[in-house]
């Protein structure tokens, strides 16, 4: 598969997702990678690791257009990872968006990478939902990526490795789909070389199990029988102010388990296998050691 892009540049690439997208356009070998980065300019061990792989570190003020736009002036790529401390993904990716834009980028892949959500489930996903109306209305080419949760978040989502406890925000026999970061990376890569990716919605998953599936994995892999917690009342009571009062954060994580998942995956329009979930569940039962 060959592609019309030669230039791509990665806002946030230094991130968790960031980097693992970056290291793929750099092994595939077939385009410049730029990773930008914020302003003032700050060490930074990934970014050095990904310089001395053949990345060109760029730094840029988000809040002043014209350094946005001169940096990327020559991009036929724009790939946002931006994540926000305040949850707004909208906010945060609006002036990268309108410097593409004014720099004649070619093609916009917003920081989505995640689930499919209907408006008016949660502020997170609907701001990421108003930036992707923004990026379809802005006149660019654009590719919407959905990978369910990053295998490597398996533990943050309720599978606590530390203490051999499991928390279930909604039924043992939910499906969800996961993806590890790496592959979330191979198939951004391919997206560029697919002409069916042009504005389009890409739905893929490396795997797609239960919890109670996802709990099996893990209790073999950690040779360990495991305590079960079942909470499918957080919305419940996050929304009412019922004790105990679930976080923002316990919340969120109860509107992704319980939203229901993307249908129609394009996996079979890539040329890659994803790498098998243990492997990743491997690495997080050896880091919890």
């Amino acid at each position: 598969m060959s592609s019309q892009f030669k230039t791509v540049t990665i806002a946030g690439g230094t991130g968790n997702l960031g980097y693992h997208i970056a290291e793929a356009f750099l092994n595939d070998g077939s385009y410049d990678v730029k990773i930008l980065r914020r302003k003032p300019k700050t060490e930074n061990e990934k970014a050095k690791l990904l310089a001395s792989k053949g990345a060109e570190i760029v730094y840029a003020d988000y809040d002043q257009k014209d350094d946005l736009v001169n940096v990327l002036k020559g991009t036929d790529v724009v790939i946002s990872t931006l994540s926000d401390s305040n949850a707004n993904l909208y906010d945060s990716q609006a002036p990268l968006l309108a410097a593409a834009k004014e720099a004649s980028v070619k093609r916009f892949i917003p920081s989505e990478f995640g689930f499919e959500y209907k408006v008016g489930v949660h502020q997170i996903t609907d701001g990421k939902i108003r930036f992707e109306e923004e990026v379809i209305k802005s006149g660019l080419e654009y590719t919407i990526i959905y990978n369910g949760l990053f295998q490597e978040f398996l533990g943050w989502i309720g599978f606590d490795v530390k203490n051999k406890k499991a928390t279930f925000y909604a039924d043992g026999n939910k499906k969800l789909h996961t993806t590890s970061l790496s592959d979330v990376g191979k198939y951004t890569v391919e997206t560029l070389k697919m002409p069916e990716a042009r504005n389009a919605f890409i739905k893929v998953a490396g795997v797609t199990l239960s919890l109670n599936e996802y709990l099996q994995k893990f209790e073999e892999i950690s040779g360990s029988k495991w305590e079960v917690v079942e909470d499918k009342e957080i919305k419940h009571r996050y929304q009412n102010k019922i004790d105990p009062i679930p976080s923002f954060e316990e919340n969120f994580k109860a509107t992704l388990v319980q939203n229901e998942q993307f249908k129609d995956l394009n996996n079979d329009k890539f040329s890659f296998t994803p790498r098998p979930v243990t492997e990743v569940i491997e690495k997080l039962v050896k880091q919890a050691a």
